[in-house]
Formats: C-alpha cells, structure tokens, sequence
C-alpha cells in the first residue's frame, strides 16, 4: 500500500491551492457576510479547469475522477474559499448526468459543467420528507410528449446561480408501495417554478431556497435515464457529494488550525507563546489528529467509487470523520484565539457556521449511525 501521492496529484492541488490563495480567507469571509456569491473565484477555478476535473474528457472536462475532485474541494478549502456549491454541481449533477443522461443531454450540459460557466444544482429535500426519499411527493406526471411538475422543494442551494436543477421526483409506485423515483434537468427558468429565498442564520456565500413547481411542463428529453430508476441513480451521485462534503470540511478544518497555530506561536502572555501550554497546544493536536485520520477516509472512499467498488460505508464514515473534525477544529482555533476568537477581525465564525452545516448535511450523523450499524454491524435497521 502506497501512500504517496504522484506527482500529477501534487502537482493539482499546488496548482487549485495557488488560485484559492490569490483570494484568500479575507475574499470567502466578506462574501459569507454579505451573503453573495464567490464568482471570481469560481470563474478563475472553472478557467483552469478544475471545477470540470471529473467531467470526461469528451465533453471538455480532465478526466479525472473523485479523487481529483475531492482534492479541489479540500485545497480550496485549506485557503480559506470553500465552495459550497461543488458538491452538488460538479459532485452530483455532473457525475449523474454523466453517467445516465442521454447524449442530448451531455451535450447540453457537461461542457459547460466542465468549464464552470453553468452551473446545475440538485433538488430532492422536501419539508415532510426528511431523510425518508421514499415519502417525496413532488410529481411529475406524463402528458402526452411532456412531463408535468407539481409540488414544492425546500433548502435548495444555489438556486439563484444556477442555470437548471437535477430534480428528484415521484413518477408512480412501485409494487410494495414505495416511490418509483425519476430524476429530470429542470431550467431555473422554467414557466411555473417560483423560487424564494429562505432566510437562514449561518454566514455562507450560498443561498437556500424554497422551490414551488406549478405545473412546470419539460419536454421528454429532460428525464435523465429511465424512468422510475431515479433511486438508483440519486444514490450514485450521493456518494460523492459525501466524500466531497467530508473534503471541504478536511480543508476548512486545515485552515482553522494553520491560523490558530499561527495566533498562539504570535501571542505571548508573561513573556511566553500561548502554545507553549498544553491547555492551548493538546486541542490543536488532536483536532490536527482527528483531521488527518479523516483525511484518509476521503481518500479510501473516493479511491473505491473511482473503480466502481461499493462505497457507501466508506463515504459515510469519510463524512461523518471529517464534519466531527471541522467542528471540533473551529471550535479548538476559537479558544485558542480567546475573545478574539469571536472577532470579525479574525473571521472564524462563517467556517463554524459550514461545518456545523456540513454535520447536518446532505445527511446528518445519526443516518450515518443507523447505516453503519446495519450494513457494518450487520444490527437490525432501526427506523
């Protein structure tokens, strides 16, 4: 077993982590603040070619796989600039799209996918639903060559940046009962689809909203593979949101804990560096710890769904690993900084905010409990 990265791979994240430290924590933090988009970065990134990294290669993407993927996600991060938006974009739509949509539409969607000038987010939460996928009620019901939309989406992200949804929708019943699912690319645009804002109090450069469809008419080329195969292909792309969302959250926490090592080095109460204490110095080893064992997760984890080996364990636990860190880290830099750990001036609270959200989210850890225990256990399913 090998663990040294080639020299392709070093050579990717010094390149993605030279472009994320052009803008640096200063640049995501005054965003998160504002609430308003990190375009320029998103734009330098998608020009370089990493947002596309796992887009294939025909349709202007590298080629790559998650692993790569994964990579950019933790690198922008390390500096400062995670990008909320990469795991449902280029993680989810761009994979899913990838890997079932017809050859129309790859060609609508994965070149610009590739080079980040579209950008495609994924609607499946609804507010009776929860983490239940098999009680969804938005519908899309067949009218002659069209499908008709009906039903309401809640803490969609990005909608405001992107140019269509990957939307998850019933499409009948399957003989036990349950939700045949299908999934359909569905412009923002779209004649009966009315999205608004949902407040929330977290500091992120991303919005979530509420979606309403009413009646939204799509053509018949908008479905994405079969229909009633969506649950299939829904958990194809879940995978790498989890292993990309356990990556952003390994970087913020390297970041977090690069600072705080810097502040308690810099700072000196009677006479000596904070960090010649253990009280300062032991929080920031073992979250630094904690982190690098996640690390390794993400890597298994992406490394098994490169090769089409079963990884939802893997994926799982990556992200369960690496949102305990995050926040285990933030919260070691805050005290560590003190008061000034609650400083604008020191920025810290909006990566609090996205690793807190990232502990929720897009599956929150007592799933990832009940799945560990049934499929690793091998106990008997508990809901």
């Amino acid at each position: 077993m090998d663990f040294h990265e080639s020299d392709e791979h070093r050579d990717l994240r010094a390149a993605v982590a030279a472009i994320a430290k052009r803008f640096g924590p200063d640049y995501y933090v005054e965003h998160a603040r504002s609430r308003t988009p990190c375009t320029e970065l998103w734009k330098a990134l998608g020009d370089a070619g990493f947002i596309g990294v796992s887009v294939p290669e025909e349709y202007g993407g590298g080629g790559g796989g998650l692993v790569e993927l994964s990579m950019v996600c933790e690198e922008i991060a390390a500096q400062g600039t995670p990008l909320l938006l990469l795991l449902v974009s280029a993680a989810i739509s761009a994979e899913v799209i990838a890997d079932f949509g017809s050859d129309e539409l790859k060609k609508r969607w994965l070149p610009g996918l590739a080079a980040g000038s579209t950008k495609v987010v994924f609607a499946i939460t609804e507010p009776d639903a929860g983490s239940n996928t098999h009680k969804l009620t938005t519908t899309a019901r067949r009218v002659g060559d069209e499908w008709v939309v009906t039903g309401t989406k809640h803490y969609i992200s990005g909608v405001d940046e992107a140019e269509a949804l990957l939307l998850v929708a019933r499409t009948g019943s399957t003989d036990d009962g349950t939700a045949a699912l299908s999934l359909f690319v569905v412009p923002t645009d779209a004649p009966g689809l009315v999205a608004t804002p949902l407040p929330v109090d977290v500091m992120l450069p991303e919005k979530q909203f509420v979606l309403h469809f009413d009646d939204v008419r799509l053509p018949a080329t908008a479905l994405v593979g079969e229909e009633g195969a969506g649950f299939r292909q829904v958990f194809r792309g879940l995978n790498p949101e989890r292993i990309t969302g356990a990556a952003l959250c390994v970087g913020v926490a390297r970041h977090v804990l690069a600072q705080a090592a810097r502040y308690a080095q810099e700072r000196q109460v009677w006479g000596r560096p904070i960090g010649t204490h253990q009280g300062v110095a032991h929080p920031l080893a073992k979250a630094r710890i904690e982190t690098e064992l996640a690390a390794l997760m993400i890597r298994k984890a992406a490394w098994l769904h490169d090769r089409g080996e079963p990884a939802g364990e893997a994926s799982n636990v990556a992200k369960y690993a690496a949102a305990e860190a995050a926040l285990g880290a933030v919260d070691a830099a805050v005290q560590t900084h003190g008061g000034n750990g609650l400083a604008s001036e020191f920025g810290l609270l909006p990566y609090w905010g996205l690793a807190r959200l990232l502990r929720i989210a897009p599956v929150n850890r007592e799933m990832i409990l009940n799945y560990v225990a049934q499929h690793g256990l091998g106990l008997p399913r508990s809901y």
